[in-house]
Parts: structure tokens; C-alpha cells; sequence
């Protein structure tokens, strides 16, 4: 782990552990803490100005979505990138979006368009300057207008828990050449097809949105060999 972790500007409305928890995500889905990092409690408590209570929660929490690997009395270190895991988390993700844009398509509607198309034209933004962190939170808005328009935006929670060894390939993926404009021309397609009300060709433009990373696992491996399991 880096000798200092960047400090987190807490909200003291909210609890501790669930600010470090999205924090640590983060920084472990950027790869920023690049899987086998080895995670000090004393040092993240000390970094984040906390005691070590709320910082064992986060490290758990972090355990239960298969980011960390946890060794009791000897150390937690962030886990390496289960390919498998990806797998079945890029199913879960794709089953349910695909169902999504049927529903969406099936009763387009002008508001969630202009909306989409908004954060299109910020992403068309984002893309040309490859800025990578802001341009994914883009992309994780774009996606969670879809899951709140189609009425199930705790699902969107339940993906985002099972995604982190996918997201993680994804980042490994995102420089290569062309990368983000080709998701800004799938997301292009996924509107496009909704506001057609066409359901098939929103499925399918989805599907296909969704495929690219997981095609290039192996291309991924001979790159990172020490960061995949799997």
C-alpha cells in the first residue's frame, strides 16, 4: 500500500464506515491499490483520521464483494481480478439491462431521452479529453438513469456490489485506443434504439455494449499476468 492514503473529506451527517468503504472501492477499482497491495488497518485509521473500528467494517465489507482478501491476524490484501467472478457478474449485469432497455423501448419516453442524451453530449466531452475517472461517472450515471426509469434502482446497488472484478478488467481495458468513444457510440445506439421505441435493437445494442471487455480477457492476462485469477 502507497506510505500515505489520501485522506477523505467526511460527511458528519453520515456514518464512517460506509464513507471509507465507497473510498477504499474506489481507489481499489481504479487500481489505484492494485490487487496483492497489502492493507494496514492501523495505517488506513491513522491516513483517514479514524479509529480502527469503522475502517475493520469497510475492510469487510470489501471481503464480502470479493475486493479484498482477508487473513485474520495477518494481513488483508486486495484480492487479484477472479476472472470467473467477472463472468458471472457481466451475466448478472447483462440479463437485467437487457430487460431494461425491452421496457424502455417498450414506452419511450421524451424526459429519459433528453436526459440520456445529456449526459451523451458530457460523456462526448469527457471522451475527447480521456479523462478516464470522470468519463466512468458518467457512464455510471448514464446507466443508473436507465435502472431508475424502469422503476428498479436498487438493482442498479445490487450490480454495482457484484461488479468490482469486472469493473477492474474494464479499467485494465478502458487505454486501449479508441476505447471510450466506442462506449459513447454504444450508448449512442442504446438511445437511439429506445427512442425508436424498437425493444430488439435496444437489446441488442446493449448486448453488445456489454460484450467487449470480457472478448479481451485473454488479450488483458498477457498485459497484467500477476493481477488475474482464473
Amino acid at each position: 500500500m502507497p506510505a500515505r492514503a489520501p485522506l477523505l473529506r467526511r460527511d458528519r451527517s453520515r456514518q464512517a464506515a460506509p464513507q471509507v468503504l465507497d473510498h477504499l472501492r474506489e481507489r481499489i477499482l481504479s487500481l489505484e491499490l492494485a490487487p496483492g497491495s497489502v492493507l494496514s488497518r492501523a495505517e488506513l485509521a491513522q491516513a483517514y483520521g479514524l479509529s480502527q473500528t469503522p475502517i475493520r467494517d469497510a475492510l469487510l465489507r470489501l471481503g464480502e464483494e470479493g475486493l479484498v482478501d482477508i487473513f485474520p491476524q495477518h494481513a488483508t490484501v486486495v484480492s487479484r481480478i477472479d476472472v470467473a467472478a467477472a463472468q458471472q457478474a457481466h451475466f448478472l449485469r447483462r440479463s437485467i439491462e437487457c430487460e431494461i432497455a425491452r421496457v424502455l423501448a417498450a414506452r419511450p419516453d421524451s424526459a429519459l431521452i433528453a436526459r440520456l442524451k445529456a449526459q451523451l453530449e458530457l460523456q462526448g466531452a469527457l471522451t475527447g479529453e480521456e479523462s478516464y475517472p470522470a468519463f466512468m461517472a458518467a457512464d455510471r450515471e448514464f446507466h443508473a438513469l436507465m435502472y431508475a426509469a424502469a422503476g428498479v434502482p436498487e438493482l442498479a446497488e445490487l450490480v454495482r456490489r457484484r461488479s468490482g472484478h469486472v469493473d477492474r478488467l474494464r479499467r485494465l481495458h478502458l487505454p486501449t485506443a479508441g476505447k471510450l468513444r466506442q462506449i459513447l457510440k454504444d450508448h449512442r445506439r442504446i438511445v437511439e434504439a429506445i427512442a425508436a421505441g424498437d425493444p430488439e435493437a435496444a437489446q441488442a445494442a446493449v448486448r453488445e455494449h456489454l460484450s467487449g471487455t470480457l472478448a479481451r480477457v485473454e488479450e488483458i492476462r498477457r498485459l497484467h499476468p500477476d493481477y488475474l485469477d482464473g
